[in-house]
């Protein structure tokens, strides 16, 4: 499992001191970009920018289990759920001191930028996302 953390800022907070839900899904996707560069070992700007491709979320669920307050720092994992040929579901969770923040379930699929079709993942994402 892939793990990162994020403190909670006052940017994230709504006037109830408490991460207001639309910015847990901005880390849910910052979760996501940090483990395609320090896992799959391919940065989203080399993907979006160099390779005219591009991963869009097709589904996406999160539960939340309690709310997370200004100040907390919260970790973030991820694991790979199912790899499909062209999509990839990936769970992401989050806590603080092993309490459960949420849970998501991702989506994303792997498309050509120009025909905004699905592609299959190329191999060496392919080898990037399944760890033995």
């Amino acid at each position: 499992m892939f793990n990162r953390q994020e403190l909670v800022r006052f940017q994230h907070c709504d006037p109830a001191g408490i991460v207001f839900y639309p910015r847990y899904v901005e880390m849910i996707n910052a979760t996501v970009e940090d483990w395609f560069a320090a896992v799959v070992g391919i940065p989203f700007a080399e993907i979006h920018l160099t390779q005219n491709v591009a991963i869009p979320a097709v589904s996406l669920s999160v539960d939340f289990s309690a709310p997370s307050r200004l100040g907390e720092v919260l970790t973030f994992g991820l694991d790979v759920q199912k790899l499909g040929t062209t999509s990839v579901t990936l769970e992401i969770t989050a806590s603080c001191d092993n309490s459960p923040r949420l849970r998501a379930k991702l989506t994303l699929v792997f498309i050509d930028k120009s025909a905004m079709r699905p592609k299959p993942w190329p191999e060496d994402y392919r080898k990037g996302m399944v760890r033995p």
